[in-house]
């Protein structure tokens, strides 16, 4: 689907490109014009530098505030009931060394409630993963369930898989799931609902995630506290104020002509979705909020966090590097309030990230300073009222969210491991600087999360 007026941009692979040469340029003037204020006029410039970027954190802030109460309480979604009023749909599900969960997967595939006539589910393989082939060889799968074998090549992602399989996708929708997810058995139908009462301008409804192995680990507690203040509010506010929605990794519904419209994936980033819901908003295409959940497995332990969080942010930082390169065309694109959305969603995020430890030890050594908070010169006090500004934003970034997340998914048992959020912003600072070295040295190497090790999944009931 193309709007009028709208040419066909292809997007697919951007990220390979990296770091463009133009792009190197302005970090070298940037970097050799704070150098020359800093030997110039080191007071000054140490001084006003942080309060731009308080600023501009703060806006970012207020930003998220909004969306988070734009994020109102919703009833249940309406399904479509009538199987003659349903059209073709594909799910399309990735899967690499999951032998493991396969028979799982089918299960829950082959629980969604929809006509199998009008139901195709791919199972989407790498050429060398025998393993997964051979299991779900093992299995009696359902008419409508095939594997589809994508064909050896470069770069080793899940978008290349997805992208390989999309020509054979035959529904008017499609769905990406993940191998350990478990959907809602009527999100289909409420997804076909949905498409029908928005607008063609809808390309997308994300719905929500929710993890279901909370138990296993503090880990996965913080997980399920971050899942449901992502998607039950701050997502869901973003996609009802209309701003551009960077979608999370699994559960997104696309009319499938929208999709290929925009170019499907970027087979070369590791964090694909995300940049996908930047380009649906390029192309004037919006996102919705469906308010249906997949349950999905959380890592329990540390290191496989780590490496699921690296990927993520590395992701994140190619997706930043690609949508900068034009960035006046982006501002146009998406107008002044969807420009800074997007720039707030993503490298506001990245430098969060990369610079809360340092925002807590410039804290930390304020705090230990002889002189009380808020005196001094003028310019002392302002720094000092934009810190204490911040941290209280950032406080109420944090727990608002969640609160309201928590509260929407019943999760209240979890309000103790709460200050435990300090601990776990910080884990996510160690990943971005991971994936920082990793942009570096490996920019499309995927981490890859490994499932069914979850020791508290619950089934769902129907």
């Amino acid at each position: 689907m193309i709007l009028p007026g709208q040419r066909r941009q292809v997007f697919r692979n951007r990220s390979r490109r990296g770091v463009t040469r133009a792009q190197k340029g302005v970090l070298a003037l940037s970097g050799l014009a704070l150098a020359g204020a800093i030997i110039l006029a080191p007071t000054a410039t140490l001084l006003l530098a942080p309060l731009l970027l308080g600023v501009i954190f703060l806006a970012a802030a207020f930003l998220q505030i909004g969306v988070t109460l734009a994020a109102a309480p919703q009833k249940s979604p309406p399904v479509e009931r009538r199987d003659d009023r349903l059209p073709r749909y594909s799910v399309l599900v990735p899967l690499y060394r999951e032998a493991s969960v396969v028979s799982d997967l089918v299960a829950a595939l082959a629980a969604i409630d929809y006509p199998k006539e009008r139901l195709q589910i791919l199972l989407v393989t790498e050429a060398h993963d025998e393993g997964t082939q051979a299991a779900i060889n093992a299995l009696a799968l359902p008419d409508n369930i095939a594997m589809l074998v994508a064909p050896a090549g470069t770069p080793h992602t899940k978008p290349r898989a997805i992208n390989a399989a999309l020509p054979f996708a035959n529904g008017t929708f499609l769905v990406v799931y993940d191998a350990e997810d478990r959907p809602d058995p009527l999100q289909l139908r409420a997804a076909v609902a949905a498409f029908d009462a928005a607008g063609p301008n809808v390309a997308c409804l994300q719905a929500r995630l929710a993890i279901d192995n909370i138990e296993d680990s503090w880990l996965t507690r913080m997980f399920a506290i971050e899942y449901a203040a992502l998607f039950d509010v701050v997502k869901a506010g973003t996609a009802k104020l209309g701003l551009p929605v960077p979608l999370g990794g699994t559960s997104n519904h696309f009319r499938a002509d929208a999709l290929r419209a925009v170019g499907l994936w970027d087979a070369w980033n590791v964090t694909e979705d995300a940049d996908l819901g930047f380009r649906l908003a390029l192309h004037g295409l919006a996102v919705r909020d469906l308010n249906s959940t997949t349950d999905e497995e959380a890592p329990h332990t540390t290191r496989a966090w780590l490496n699921q969080r690296t990927r993520w942010l590395k992701g994140w930082m190619q997706t930043v590097l690609t949508h900068s390169r034009q960035p006046i065309r982006t501002w146009r694109a998406l107008g002044t309030a969807g420009f800074f959305a997007a720039v707030a969603q993503s490298a506001c995020v990245i430098a969060g990230a990369l610079g809360t430890p340092l925002f807590q030890a410039l804290v930390l050594i304020r705090l230990l300073a002889p002189e009380p908070l808020l005196s001094g010169p003028v310019a002392n006090r302002i720094a000092d009222g934009v810190m204490v500004l911040l941290g209280l934003t950032g406080l109420i970034c944090t727990l608002l969210p969640a609160l309201i997340g928590m509260a929407r998914r019943g999760l209240w048992h979890l309000l103790p491991w709460l200050p435990l959020m300090l601990v776990y912003q910080f884990l996510v600072s160690i990943a971005a600087y991971r994936a920082f070295h990793e942009l570096v040295i490996a920019p499309f190497r995927w981490n890859k999360t490994q499932h069914g090790t979850a020791r508290s999944r619950k089934r769902r009931q129907r």
